[in-house]
């Protein structure tokens, strides 16, 4: 297989850089996002910078970085890094990660590889986020690549396999380490599991005819995210309750873009990111009497623990466990002012649901939804370090 076998869903090839550039930027609606992101930015200085520059790399080093390193200084606390020394730049991963921002996400964990002088990874980002045309053009200009979702069973069929070929494409041919999440949307309770189906997709292709032997192939290597703050936690217990009062309530492509700008511009607190090592070895070992469904469920668990171990637990977390299971189990690790702040944080992000007629009921079901989704990282940690 060539990249022109890929050209629907692969970043935009070099050659093609600054004529997609071009076009992006006489897009009205990327002038208004850019201006919007940076409003005291000279559009045409940016737009000619953008069109001296001839490659995803180049972009990603020269604008991107430096975009990037303003956003954390205007809405977090500051950003750690930990793991890099699991990183050969000899290989190519499958950075699988849990799913707390829909842009941040991957844009901070290349952020941090770039500031470690690791290779940054291209990005899996679902079509139903490429709401205009000039976003498609955007992030793949950006090294992303596309995942086709909501289509028919046959097709879905044809587009998990295509993927997954141009992920095996990408790790053993291009030697280019991917991003993607370990679960088709965020986890809205902030409870992370891996999603089987997407391990069953990284085994449809790939240099066997084994599915074990192709998952083991694409090098997945487990990253815990972990945002002190969520910024869309209200908008996630909001679309809570409105499904509680309809089933059948879908978000919409304005909603979409409320959590990518909320995600973006609002306030994280602290944001830590953690790369535990390759799981590849640990899955060959596996026994070899598996069944597939128990190597998927197997591999799932395994990518979980990693995950659920990495992360980093902030004054919130050990607030909103107490507070959910009324004890002061971790009363050790936070301070009276601390846990005033937490409850002050949560009534304030509750006081932003603009649902009319919300009843007390309701009131309480989303303060009850708000601290269980602080404390799962917690309880999920707890596990992962018992062994669980």
């Amino acid at each position: 297989m060539t990249i022109d076998d890929f050209k629907d869903i692969a970043p935009y090839n070099d050659s093609d850089f600054r004529d997609r550039m071009a076009e992006l930027v006489t897009e009205p609606g990327f002038e208004h996002a850019v201006k919007y992101v940076m409003p005291h930015v000279d559009y045409q200085a940016f737009v000619e910078q953008l069109k001296s520059i001839g490659s995803k790399n180049e972009l990603q080093k020269k604008v991107m970085l430096p975009f990037l390193e303003l956003l954390e200084r205007k809405t977090s606390s500051g950003m750690t890094f930990s793991g890099a020394e699991n990183y050969s730049t000899d290989k190519s991963y499958t950075i699988i990660t849990n799913h707390r921002d829909i842009v941040l996400d991957a844009s901070f964990l290349n952020l941090n590889l770039l500031h470690a002088n690791l290779p940054t990874t291209e990005v899996a980002i679902g079509d139903n986020l490429l709401i205009y045309e000039w976003i498609n053009n955007l992030v793949r200009l950006n090294k992303s690549f596309i995942v086709r979702r909501n289509l028919k069973i046959k097709e879905s069929l044809e587009a998990a396999r295509h993927l997954s070929a141009y992920i095996h494409f990408c790790i053993s041919t291009k030697k280019e380490s991917i991003w993607i999440a370990q679960r088709e949307g965020r986890a809205k309770d902030s409870s992370d599991q891996t999603q089987e189906s997407l391990i069953k997709m990284l085994g449809l292709s790939g240099p066997s005819e084994s599915m074990r032997d192709n998952i083991v192939a694409v090098n997945l290597m487990p990253t815990s995210i972990s945002y002190e703050y969520d910024p869309n936690d209200y908008l996630k217990v909001k679309e809570y309750i409105l499904k509680q009062r309809d089933p059948e309530f879908k978000k919409s492509q304005h909603d979409d873009l409320l959590s990518m700008e909320t995600g973006i511009m609002s306030f994280k607190g602290q944001i830590h990111f953690h790369i535990s090592p390759c799981i590849s070895d640990e899955l060959a070992k596996l026994p070899a009497e598996m069944t597939k469904q128990e190597f998927l469920r197997a591999t799932c668990d395994l990518i979980d623990r990693r995950i659920h171990a990495g992360y980093q637990i902030y004054p919130i977390n050990y607030v909103a466990y107490d507070k959910i299971n009324g004890c002061r189990r971790f009363g050790d690790r936070y301070t009276p002012q601390q846990e005033e702040s937490v409850n002050s944080y949560i009534e304030k992000q509750l006081a932003r649901v603009d649902i009319p007629d919300i009843t007390p009921e309701e009131m309480d079901l989303m303060r009850e939804r708000m601290y269980c989704m602080y404390s799962n990282p917690l309880i999920n940690k707890l596990k992962a370090e018992d062994g669980q």
